[in-house]
C-alpha cells in the first residue's frame, strides 16, 4: 500500500487506537451487562425471600396470606417494573400466584434447579426468573417462583450496543483526519530538510538546514545532517586543495624538464652539456615518479582495510632492513644510529605498512639531521603496546606548524630551508598507514633541538 508518511502515521495511530477503543467498549458493555443483570437477580432474590414469609401452608395447599391487601395495593399503585410471584408444589402444580399474573402463569423448570436465575418468557415477553424451594421442618413442600420483566434491561443494553457500534467508526474516522492533520504539521520540518537538501549540490555546499526551535528528535536529525554536510564540505575542500597541490608539485619538475629541453634544441652543444642536461631531466622524472607513487599510495588507503595481510613482524628486523636501504644517505651525512630494544619486539600486523611507516619516519630524521649528529631509535613496552621512538637532533618544528605536519604537501620551514628536498607527502602516508594499523602517533619538537616521533603499535590488529 503506497501511502504518504503522514497517512501512514495516521493509519497506524488509528489502528492502534481502534484496538484500544474496541477493548474499552467491550469492557464497558460487559460491565454494564453484568451490573444490570446482577441488580435484576438481586431484586428477584429479595422478592422471592420476602414473599416466602407470606405463604400459608395448610395440609397439601400453599396460599398467599393478605392476598386481598396485595390486590388492593396493585390497583392503587402504578408498578413500573412489576414482580410476578407464583407458588407450586413439589410436582410443579400451580398452588397460588400474584394478582398481576391474571390469566397467565410462570412455568416451573425442574431442570434448572433451585436458586438459579435464568431467562424465559411470559406471554411472549422476556422475563428473568428464579425458583426458591419452600422447606418446612426439613421437608420440601414446593417452590416459590419469582420473575421480573427484562425488557427494560434488554432495551438499555441494546441502546448501549447500538451507541458503541455507531460511536466506534465515527471516532476512528475523526481520529484519522485529526491525526493526519497533526502529522502533516509535525513533518513540516522534514519537508524543510528535504527541500534544503535538494538545493545543496557540489557547487553549493555552504547552505545549511535551519535548526527547529524544539530540541527533539528532528533537532538531532537536522544537527546530524548539518554536521555531515560540514564533513562533506571539508572533504571537498581538502580534495580541491590536494588536487591543486598535486598539480603544483607535478608542474614544477615538468617545467624544469621542458625548459631544459628547449634550451638544448636552440643550438648544438658538446656531448658533456647534453649528458648533463639529460641527467637533470632524469632526476626530475625520478622526482615525478616518487610523487606519483606516493599519490597512488594515498589513494589506495581507502580500500586498504580489506587488503591487510597480517603476520608476525619483528620491529628490530624491520628497522635493520630500513636502515640498510637508507645506508647511503646515512653515510653521506655521517650520522650515527643508536638502536635499542628487546630482541623479541614482535607484533601481528601488515609488514608492508609497518615498513612504510618506519621508512618515512627514519628518512625524515635523516633528512633534517645535521651532519655528524645522532639518531636514537628505541623500542619499549608501554600500556600493553609496543612503543617505537625515533629522536633526532635536527632543525625541529615550530609549535604553529605541528597541527599541520600530517596534511598532504605541507612542509614546515620550506622557504627557510630550500636545500632540503621533499614534497610533503611522507607524513601524510605515515598518518594514513598508522590509522590503518590502529597505531597512535605523538610528536614532540623544539626548533633547533630536534624532533621525537613516538609510535604506539598494538600487539595485534583487532
Amino acid at each position: 500500500m503506497n501511502l504518504s508518511y503522514k497517512n501512514r502515521i495516521a493509519l497506524y495511530y488509528m489502528l492502534a487506537t481502534a484496538s484500544v477503543m474496541g477493548l474499552v467498549f467491550l469492557v464497558i458493555y460487559v460491565v454494564v451487562h453484568t451490573v444490570a443483570y446482577q441488580e435484576l437477580d438481586n431484586d428477584l432474590a429479595y422478592e422471592a425471600h420476602k414473599h416466602t414469609k407470606e405463604i400459608r401452608l395448610a395440609n397439601d395447599s400453599m396460599l398467599f396470606i393478605n392476598k386481598l391487601e396485595w390486590m388492593e395495593r396493585e390497583h392503587r399503585e402504578v408498578q413500573v417494573n412489576p414482580v410476578f410471584v407464583q407458588v407450586v408444589n413439589v410436582e410443579g402444580k400451580l398452588m397460588d400466584k400474584s394478582p398481576n399474573l391474571k390469566e397467565g402463569a410462570l412455568v416451573f423448570h425442574s431442570e434448572k434447579g433451585t436458586d438459579m436465575h435464568f431467562d424465559t418468557q411470559l406471554n411472549q415477553q422476556a422475563i428473568r426468573q428464579v425458583q426458591i424451594p419452600i422447606v418446612q421442618q426439613g421437608e420440601l413442600k414446593g417452590y416459590i417462583l419469582t420473575a421480573m420483566s427484562q425488557e427494560g434491561t434488554i432495551a438499555v443494553l441494546g441502546s448501549l450496543k447500538q451507541t458503541l457500534c455507531l460511536l466506534f467508526p465515527s471516532v476512528l474516522v475523526v481520529l484519522f483526519f485529526v491525526t493526519r492533520l497533526l502529522a502533516g504539521r509535525s513533518i513540516v520540518p522534514v519537508k524543510v530538510i528535504t527541500e534544503t537538501a535538494g538545493r545543496i549540490t557540489r557547487n553549493n555546499l555552504n547552505e545549511r538546514i535551519p535548526l527547529p526551535k524544539n530540541k527533539d528528535e528532528l533537532y538531532s536529525l537536522t544537527s546530524s545532517i548539518n554536521e555531515l554536510l560540514d564533513r562533506i564540505q571539508h572533504a571537498m575542500e581538502r580534495e580541491k586543495q590536494f588536487t591543486a597541490d598535486a598539480s603544483h608539485q607535478l608542474r614544477t619538475p615538468l617545467a624544469v624538464i621542458k625548459g631544459t629541453l628547449e634550451v638544448l634544441i636552440r643550438k648544438s652543444r658538446s656531448p658533456e652539456a647534453y649528458e648533463s642536461s639529460i641527467r637533470s631531466c632524469i632526476a626530475e622524472i625520478d622526482r615525478i615518479s616518487v610523487i606519483v607513487n606516493q599519490l597512488l599510495i594515498l589513494a589506495r588507503f581507502d580500500q586498504a582495510k580489506h587488503q591487510l595481510v597480517l603476520r608476525e613482524v619483528n620491529l628490530l628486523i624491520a628497522t635493520d632492513e630500513v636502515l640498510l636501504r637508507l645506508k647511503q644517505a646515512i653515510e653521506s651525512r655521517q650520522l650515527k644510529i643508536n638502536l635499542h630494544g628487546p630482541q623479541q619486539a614482535s607484533l601481528i600486523s601488515d609488514p608492508y605498512y609497518v615498513d612504510l611507516i618506519l621508512e618515512n619516519i627514519i628518512s625524515n630524521a635523516i633528512k633534517y639531521s645535521p651532519k655528524g649528529s645522532s639518531i636514537d631509535i628505541q623500542l619499549t613496552q608501554e600500556a600493553g603496546r609496543l612503543k617505537y621512538v625515533v629522536s633526532d637532533a635536527g632543525l625541529g618544528i615550530p609549535a604553529r606548524d605541528l597541527p599541520h605536519i600530517f596534511n598532504p604537501f605541507f612542509r614546515s620551514g620550506e622557504l627557510e630551508h630550500p636545500h632540503i628536498k621533499g614534497n610533503g607527502l611522507g607524513l601524510s602516508i605515515v598518518k594514513k598507514a598508522a590509522e590503518l594499523l590502529q597505531t597512535d602517533i605523538q610528536v614532540r619538537s623544539q626548533p633547533g633541538q630536534g624532533t621525537t616521533f613516538s609510535l604506539y603499535f598494538p600487539p595485534e590488529i583487532s
